[in-house]
Protein backbone atom coordinates (compact mmCIF):
# COMPACT_ATOMS: atom_id res chain seq x y z
CA UNK A 1 0.00 0.00 0.00
CA UNK A 2 1.67 3.21 -0.73
CA UNK A 3 0.16 5.79 2.06
CA UNK A 4 1.60 8.96 3.20
CA UNK A 5 1.43 7.49 6.84
CA UNK A 6 3.77 10.56 8.32
CA UNK A 7 3.30 13.41 10.26
CA UNK A 8 2.64 14.60 14.09
CA UNK A 9 -0.75 14.23 15.40
CA UNK A 10 -2.08 15.55 18.73
CA UNK A 11 -3.69 12.99 20.61
CA UNK A 12 -6.40 14.89 22.65
CA UNK A 13 -7.57 11.43 23.21
CA UNK A 14 -5.01 10.31 25.89
CA UNK A 15 -4.79 11.69 29.46
CA UNK A 16 -1.58 11.40 31.59
CA UNK A 17 -1.60 9.69 35.23
CA UNK A 18 1.55 11.30 37.56
CA UNK A 19 3.65 9.29 40.36
CA UNK A 20 5.50 10.99 42.73
CA UNK A 21 7.03 9.93 45.93
CA UNK A 22 9.97 7.96 47.43
CA UNK A 23 7.58 4.47 46.84
CA UNK A 24 6.03 5.85 43.49
CA UNK A 25 7.91 2.99 41.63
CA UNK A 26 7.74 0.36 44.35
CA UNK A 27 3.86 1.28 44.42
CA UNK A 28 3.12 0.81 40.79
CA UNK A 29 5.54 -2.39 40.50
CA UNK A 30 2.90 -3.44 42.97
CA UNK A 31 -0.17 -2.58 41.19
CA UNK A 32 0.15 -3.15 37.20
CA UNK A 33 0.86 -6.10 34.82
CA UNK A 34 4.88 -5.35 34.42
CA UNK A 35 7.98 -4.54 35.61
CA UNK A 36 8.21 -1.08 37.09
CA UNK A 37 11.25 -2.01 39.75
CA UNK A 38 13.59 -3.12 36.97
CA UNK A 39 12.48 -0.36 34.32
CA UNK A 40 15.43 1.96 33.62
CA UNK A 41 15.61 5.76 32.37
CA UNK A 42 15.80 4.83 28.82
CA UNK A 43 13.15 2.19 28.16
CA UNK A 44 9.02 2.42 28.73
CA UNK A 45 6.26 -0.09 29.96
CA UNK A 46 3.12 -1.30 28.05
CA UNK A 47 0.88 -2.56 30.97
CA UNK A 48 -2.03 -3.11 32.28
CA UNK A 49 -4.25 -2.41 35.75
CA UNK A 50 -6.44 -5.17 36.71
CA UNK A 51 -9.39 -5.74 38.65
CA UNK A 52 -8.74 -8.74 41.59
CA UNK A 53 -10.44 -10.94 38.66
CA UNK A 54 -7.44 -10.37 36.31
CA UNK A 55 -9.70 -8.25 34.05
CA UNK A 56 -8.05 -5.16 32.57
CA UNK A 57 -9.33 -1.76 34.05
CA UNK A 58 -7.16 0.21 31.87
CA UNK A 59 -4.18 0.27 29.78
CA UNK A 60 -0.89 2.42 30.02
CA UNK A 61 2.15 3.34 28.77
CA UNK A 62 3.73 4.22 31.72
CA UNK A 63 7.44 5.60 32.08
CA UNK A 64 10.06 7.16 34.67
CA UNK A 65 10.38 10.83 34.25
CA UNK A 66 12.93 10.75 36.92
CA UNK A 67 14.20 7.81 39.97
CA UNK A 68 10.92 9.29 41.73
CA UNK A 69 8.22 10.48 38.97
CA UNK A 70 6.68 8.52 36.84
CA UNK A 71 3.64 9.29 34.20
CA UNK A 72 1.06 6.58 32.70
CA UNK A 73 -0.51 7.67 29.47
CA UNK A 74 -3.67 6.06 29.28
CA UNK A 75 -7.38 6.96 27.23
CA UNK A 76 -8.89 10.04 28.83
CA UNK A 77 -12.27 8.38 29.44
CA UNK A 78 -10.78 5.86 31.83
CA UNK A 79 -8.12 8.22 33.88
CA UNK A 80 -10.75 9.69 36.52
CA UNK A 81 -12.09 6.13 37.81
CA UNK A 82 -8.68 4.82 37.13
CA UNK A 83 -7.18 7.50 39.48
CA UNK A 84 -9.64 6.95 41.77
CA UNK A 85 -8.78 3.17 41.93
CA UNK A 86 -5.51 2.81 42.07
CA UNK A 87 -5.40 5.42 44.67
CA UNK A 88 -7.60 3.49 46.74
CA UNK A 89 -4.59 1.48 47.52
CA UNK A 90 -1.65 4.18 47.99
CA UNK A 91 -2.46 3.70 51.48
CA UNK A 92 0.44 4.77 53.61
CA UNK A 93 2.89 4.26 50.07
CA UNK A 94 5.08 7.19 49.87
CA UNK A 95 3.80 8.31 46.63
CA UNK A 96 1.39 10.71 45.31
CA UNK A 97 -0.90 10.08 42.52
CA UNK A 98 -2.63 13.47 40.48
CA UNK A 99 -4.08 13.46 36.27
CA UNK A 100 -1.61 15.71 35.17
CA UNK A 101 -3.88 16.17 31.66
CA UNK A 102 -3.90 19.87 31.97
CA UNK A 103 -0.46 20.27 32.67
CA UNK A 104 1.17 17.81 29.73
CA UNK A 105 0.77 17.82 25.83
CA UNK A 106 0.69 14.25 23.93
CA UNK A 107 1.58 13.96 19.82
CA UNK A 108 1.84 11.26 17.65
CA UNK A 109 4.46 11.08 15.58
CA UNK A 110 5.39 9.06 12.48
CA UNK A 111 7.31 7.87 9.76
CA UNK A 112 10.04 10.24 8.49
CA UNK A 113 8.92 13.15 10.63
CA UNK A 114 9.87 10.91 13.82
CA UNK A 115 13.26 10.06 12.64
CA UNK A 116 13.78 14.23 11.89
CA UNK A 117 12.27 14.79 16.00
CA UNK A 118 14.16 12.06 17.88
CA UNK A 119 17.20 10.34 15.49
CA UNK A 120 16.30 7.02 14.20
CA UNK A 121 13.95 4.69 14.90
CA UNK A 122 14.13 2.24 17.99
CA UNK A 123 13.09 -1.00 19.26
CA UNK A 124 9.43 -0.44 20.51
CA UNK A 125 8.91 0.20 23.96
CA UNK A 126 12.63 2.64 23.61
CA UNK A 127 12.40 5.87 25.29
CA UNK A 128 14.46 9.14 24.87
CA UNK A 129 14.80 12.85 26.33
CA UNK A 130 14.47 15.72 24.20
CA UNK A 131 14.43 18.71 26.61
CA UNK A 132 11.95 18.22 28.70
CA UNK A 133 10.07 15.84 26.27
CA UNK A 134 10.03 12.32 26.17
CA UNK A 135 10.19 10.26 23.61
CA UNK A 136 8.78 7.13 23.46
CA UNK A 137 9.71 4.93 20.39
CA UNK A 138 6.16 2.48 19.70
CA UNK A 139 5.46 -0.70 17.46
CA UNK A 140 5.66 0.15 13.85
CA UNK A 141 2.65 0.52 11.92
CA UNK A 142 1.85 0.33 7.88
CA UNK A 143 5.99 -0.60 7.80
CA UNK A 144 6.33 2.87 9.33
CA UNK A 145 7.94 4.01 12.32
CA UNK A 146 6.11 5.44 14.91
CA UNK A 147 6.57 7.26 18.80
CA UNK A 148 4.45 9.26 21.79
CA UNK A 149 5.86 12.50 22.42
CA UNK A 150 4.70 13.56 25.73
CA UNK A 151 6.06 16.49 27.46
CA UNK A 152 5.24 19.44 30.22
CA UNK A 153 2.62 22.39 28.61
CA UNK A 154 5.01 25.31 27.93
CA UNK A 155 7.56 22.92 26.20
CA UNK A 156 7.66 23.84 22.14
CA UNK A 157 5.02 21.28 20.31
CA UNK A 158 7.27 19.36 17.88
CA UNK A 159 7.08 20.85 14.46
CA UNK A 160 6.78 19.13 10.86
CA UNK A 161 3.81 18.30 8.46
CA UNK A 162 0.22 17.66 10.08
CA UNK A 163 -0.94 13.33 10.27
CA UNK A 164 -4.53 13.82 10.15
CA UNK A 165 -5.40 12.04 13.75
CA UNK A 166 -7.92 9.71 12.03
CA UNK A 167 -4.90 8.53 10.12
CA UNK A 168 -2.54 7.94 13.05
CA UNK A 169 -5.79 5.90 14.72
CA UNK A 170 -5.47 3.56 11.86
CA UNK A 171 -2.07 3.08 12.59
CA UNK A 172 -2.60 1.93 16.10
CA UNK A 173 -5.28 -0.75 15.00
CA UNK A 174 -2.69 -1.51 12.49
CA UNK A 175 0.01 -2.75 15.02
CA UNK A 176 -2.06 -4.88 16.68
CA UNK A 177 -1.14 -3.83 20.50
CA UNK A 178 -4.91 -2.30 21.80
CA UNK A 179 -5.63 0.74 23.92
CA UNK A 180 -8.35 -0.21 26.24
CA UNK A 181 -11.23 2.20 26.53
CA UNK A 182 -14.45 2.71 28.57
CA UNK A 183 -16.29 0.62 27.20
CA UNK A 184 -14.53 -2.42 27.75
CA UNK A 185 -13.59 -2.06 31.16
CA UNK A 186 -14.17 -5.84 33.06
CA UNK A 187 -14.02 -7.08 29.14
CA UNK A 188 -10.85 -9.11 29.17
CA UNK A 189 -7.78 -10.39 30.66
CA UNK A 190 -4.45 -9.38 29.07
CA UNK A 191 -3.85 -12.34 26.47
CA UNK A 192 -7.35 -11.58 25.43
CA UNK A 193 -5.51 -8.59 23.50
CA UNK A 194 -2.38 -10.22 22.88
CA UNK A 195 -0.67 -8.35 25.94
CA UNK A 196 1.58 -11.09 26.76
CA UNK A 197 2.93 -10.89 22.97
CA UNK A 198 3.72 -7.43 23.31
CA UNK A 199 5.63 -7.06 26.11
CA UNK A 200 2.72 -5.82 28.36
CA UNK A 201 3.03 -8.64 30.53
CA UNK A 202 5.84 -9.56 33.22
CA UNK A 203 5.67 -13.69 34.35
CA UNK A 204 8.61 -13.09 36.16
CA UNK A 205 7.84 -9.96 38.87
CA UNK A 206 5.68 -9.90 41.88
CA UNK A 207 2.09 -10.32 42.85
CA UNK A 208 -0.49 -7.57 41.99
CA UNK A 209 -4.41 -7.76 41.33
CA UNK A 210 -5.01 -10.66 38.92
CA UNK A 211 -1.75 -11.93 38.72
CA UNK A 212 -3.13 -15.00 39.55
CA UNK A 213 -5.42 -15.57 37.37
CA UNK A 214 -3.15 -14.23 34.69
CA UNK A 215 -0.63 -16.69 35.12
CA UNK A 216 -3.23 -19.69 35.18
CA UNK A 217 -4.44 -18.59 32.00
CA UNK A 218 -1.43 -18.57 30.93
CA UNK A 219 0.53 -21.45 31.46
CA UNK A 220 -2.72 -24.40 32.04
CA UNK A 221 -3.56 -23.26 28.31
CA UNK A 222 -7.05 -21.48 29.88
CA UNK A 223 -6.54 -18.97 26.72
CA UNK A 224 -10.06 -19.17 24.90
CA UNK A 225 -9.36 -15.61 23.05
CA UNK A 226 -6.77 -13.75 21.18
CA UNK A 227 -7.10 -10.47 19.22
CA UNK A 228 -7.08 -10.16 15.74
CA UNK A 229 -6.78 -7.49 12.77
CA UNK A 230 -10.05 -7.03 10.76
CA UNK A 231 -11.80 -5.17 8.09
CA UNK A 232 -15.23 -4.65 7.36
CA UNK A 233 -16.75 -2.48 4.77
CA UNK A 234 -18.99 0.04 6.74
CA UNK A 235 -18.10 1.72 10.27
CA UNK A 236 -17.53 -0.51 13.20
CA UNK A 237 -18.39 0.55 16.59
CA UNK A 238 -16.04 -0.72 19.76
CA UNK A 239 -17.75 -3.22 22.15
CA UNK A 240 -19.88 -4.30 19.29
CA UNK A 241 -20.71 -7.63 19.88
CA UNK A 242 -19.18 -10.35 16.89
CA UNK A 243 -21.49 -13.35 15.92
CA UNK A 244 -20.29 -16.66 14.20
CA UNK A 245 -22.97 -18.76 11.88
CA UNK A 246 -21.61 -21.46 14.39
CA UNK A 247 -23.56 -20.50 17.37
CA UNK A 248 -25.43 -17.77 16.16
CA UNK A 249 -27.19 -17.58 19.61
CA UNK A 250 -23.95 -16.18 21.60
CA UNK A 251 -21.38 -13.81 20.51
CA UNK A 252 -17.68 -14.84 19.88
CA UNK A 253 -16.25 -11.85 20.56
CA UNK A 254 -15.96 -7.99 20.84
CA UNK A 255 -14.58 -4.99 18.63
CA UNK A 256 -11.87 -3.70 20.39
CA UNK A 257 -10.44 -0.47 18.71
CA UNK A 258 -11.64 0.98 15.28
CA UNK A 259 -11.06 3.61 12.58
CA UNK A 260 -11.76 4.47 8.96
CA UNK A 261 -9.28 2.73 6.37
CA UNK A 262 -7.57 4.77 4.26
CA UNK A 263 -8.47 2.97 1.20
CA UNK A 264 -11.98 2.97 2.64
CA UNK A 265 -14.61 0.63 5.14
CA UNK A 266 -13.06 0.45 9.07
CA UNK A 267 -10.07 -1.21 10.16
CA UNK A 268 -10.10 -2.77 13.32
CA UNK A 269 -8.55 -4.75 16.65
CA UNK A 270 -11.14 -7.42 17.46
CA UNK A 271 -10.85 -9.78 20.47
CA UNK A 272 -12.47 -13.70 19.09
CA UNK A 273 -13.15 -16.86 20.40
CA UNK A 274 -10.01 -18.80 18.87
CA UNK A 275 -12.23 -21.65 17.43
CA UNK A 276 -14.24 -18.71 15.63
CA UNK A 277 -11.43 -16.90 14.48
CA UNK A 278 -10.50 -20.90 12.72
CA UNK A 279 -14.16 -21.00 11.23
CA UNK A 280 -14.42 -17.67 9.72
CA UNK A 281 -18.21 -16.18 8.39
CA UNK A 282 -18.06 -13.78 11.23
CA UNK A 283 -20.27 -10.52 11.62
CA UNK A 284 -20.36 -7.63 13.52
CA UNK A 285 -23.52 -6.83 15.84
CA UNK A 286 -25.64 -10.06 14.64
CA UNK A 287 -25.44 -12.46 11.78
CA UNK A 288 -26.74 -10.01 9.38
CA UNK A 289 -24.38 -7.17 10.38
CA UNK A 290 -20.90 -5.64 8.71
CA UNK A 291 -18.90 -8.94 7.97
CA UNK A 292 -15.53 -8.49 9.20
CA UNK A 293 -11.98 -10.46 7.31
CA UNK A 294 -9.70 -11.13 9.41
CA UNK A 295 -5.99 -10.22 8.60
CA UNK A 296 -2.51 -10.77 9.50
CA UNK A 297 -1.22 -9.38 12.93
CA UNK A 298 2.19 -7.74 12.71
CA UNK A 299 3.73 -9.66 15.17
CA UNK A 300 3.74 -13.40 16.68
CA UNK A 301 2.20 -14.58 19.31
CA UNK A 302 4.91 -15.64 21.90
CA UNK A 303 4.76 -19.35 23.32
CA UNK A 304 7.62 -19.32 25.25
CA UNK A 305 7.02 -17.11 28.05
Amino acid sequence: MTLNFRGIAPLNHLGVIRAEGEDAVKFLHGQLTHDFALLGLDHARLTAFLSAKGRMQASFIGFKRSPTEVWLVCSRDLLAPTLKRLSMFVMRAKCKLSDATADTQVFGLAGATMETIAGSAQPAWSKAEFGTATVVHLPTAAGQPRALWVAPVGEAAPTGPALDPALWAWGEVQSGVATLTAPLVDAFVPQMLNYESVDGVSFKKGCYPGQEVVARSQFRGAIKRRAYVAHADTALAVGADIFSPTDPEQACGTVVQTAPAPTGGWDAIVSLQITAAEHGALHADSLQGPALTLGTLPYALRDDI
